[in-house]
């Protein structure tokens, strides 16, 4: 028996609207961190907190040295108070779909109850229950190359299609491409952990599928609405990402990025850590393979991942089934031009004499649906890569 069974922490009480609404608007004060927000709650309620922060009652303790160790934060701090008023946030939330979810709340995630560094409050839009299923984390850099784009959008959709959610970050390159093979799968639905807040999508060229994974799946972060994607903000993020998985696997890194921070916060967490080989001559592999040096397991595939969760793995005689939308005139058009080599939009014009924008278009649909990956600016089919589920259109 270890001490937390000894000696359990008490219960986090579930807050009344009113405390839920302080809370969340404490989250979206400038230079608020998890540690301050927790040292400001300490002793007293979200509406107490909140009263001192804005300034309205004198601060005292750990506070009052915080603000005397911080010149200016004080100021900034009753400067966000003006423009974070409780009912205000509250109410956007709700216009928005976000739940505010505190420790102590049926819908706070128990994989992050006794994490060491516990978000102080969440923000969701859509099912949280999606985190009672098996969960992997899926991450890598935002300029990978085409087979790390592929990898990525594979072992997306071959998770979900084993009933396995894909926690990722929402990013462009790795992320995104994790995610869109996931939702290409009518199997588990696909998480992202994101670094603002929920009213601006980011990158803004992944607001439908922001949109995508919220409907199906579920979009958290631990910023309410008005909080900007600011870089700090982002290896925050990772530890919830980290912790909310049960094994994480970079498809591609470079020797730093966010990619490498989530695999440390995996590591911390014991909690085991996958890299997807690759060329040694190729900046993109550097990092996932110096993970692989420093003791993380080889991904050559999805079935290593199911046996590593102890999941039935085997596919044989396993029947595919192909969800994807038909491509329309136009579509099947271009696709039969991609699958004897990559195309850019421009090239796609070209050949079939369309303008820029019909081929734009064609193309978009195309990728939206799951029949080609773009990375660069060139599209290339999955088929042509990789054999995806079911045949010719």
């Amino acid at each position: 028996m270890n001490l937390t069974q000894l000696f359990p922490e008490p219960a986090a009480p579930v807050l009344s609207a009113t405390e839920r609404a302080h809370l969340a608007a404490l989250a979206g004060f400038d230079l608020m961190s998890t540690s301050r927000l927790v040292g400001l709650q300490a002793g007293r309620s979200p509406v107490e907190a909140f009263a001192i922060a804005s300034g309205a009652e004198a601060p005292s303790g750990g506070i009052a040295a915080l603000f005397d160790r911080h010149e200016g934060l004080r100021a900034r701090w009753k400067a966000s108070a003006l423009r974070n008023q409780p009912e205000q946030v509250a109410e956007w939330c709700e216009q928005l779909g976000v739940e505010i979810i505190a420790p102590g709340d049926d819908r706070y995630p128990p994989q992050l109850t006794n994490d060491p560094r516990r978000p102080a409050v969440l923000f969701a839009q859509g099912d949280m229950a999606v985190l009672d299923s098996r969960r992997i984390g899926i991450v890598g850099t935002r300029n990978p190359t085409r087979r790390g784009a592929l990898t990525a959008e594979r072992f997306g959709h071959e998770l979900a299609e084993a009933g396995v959610v894909v926690v990722s970050g929402l990013a462009l390159g790795v992320d995104g491409a994790a995610h869109r093979g996931a939702l290409r799968s009518s199997g588990a639905p696909p998480v992202a952990v994101v670094a603002n807040g929920h009213d601006r999508p980011y990158p803004k060229r992944h607001g439908s599928l922001w949109a995508d994974v919220a409907e199906r799946g579920a979009v958290i972060s631990e910023w309410p609405p008005g909080v900007a994607p600011d870089p700090y903000r982002f290896p925050q993020r990772n530890r919830i990402l980290a912790a909310l998985s049960e094994l994480v696997v970079v498809v591609e890194s470079r020797e730093r990025g966010g990619s490498l921070i989530t695999a440390r916060e995996a590591a911390e967490r014991g909690i085991d850590v996958f890299a997807v080989p690759g060329p040694i001559d190729q900046r993109s592999s550097v990092g996932t393979n110096e993970l692989l040096s420093d003791g993380a397991a080889p991904a050559a595939n999805v079935d290593t991942l199911l046996v590593a969760l102890g999941l039935d793995h085997r596919r044989a005689g396993r029947r595919q089934v192909d969800t994807r939308e038909r491509p329309d005139e136009d579509g099947a058009t271009a696709l039969a031009m991609l699958r004897s080599r990559s195309q850019s939009i421009e090239s796609v014009a070209v050949e079939t004499g369309w303008g820029l924008g019909r081929a734009a278009r064609a193309l978009a649909v195309l990728e939206r649906d799951g029949w080609l990956v773009e990375v660069g600016g060139w599209y290339e089919s999955l088929e042509a890569v990789r054999g995806a589920p079911g045949s010719e259109p």
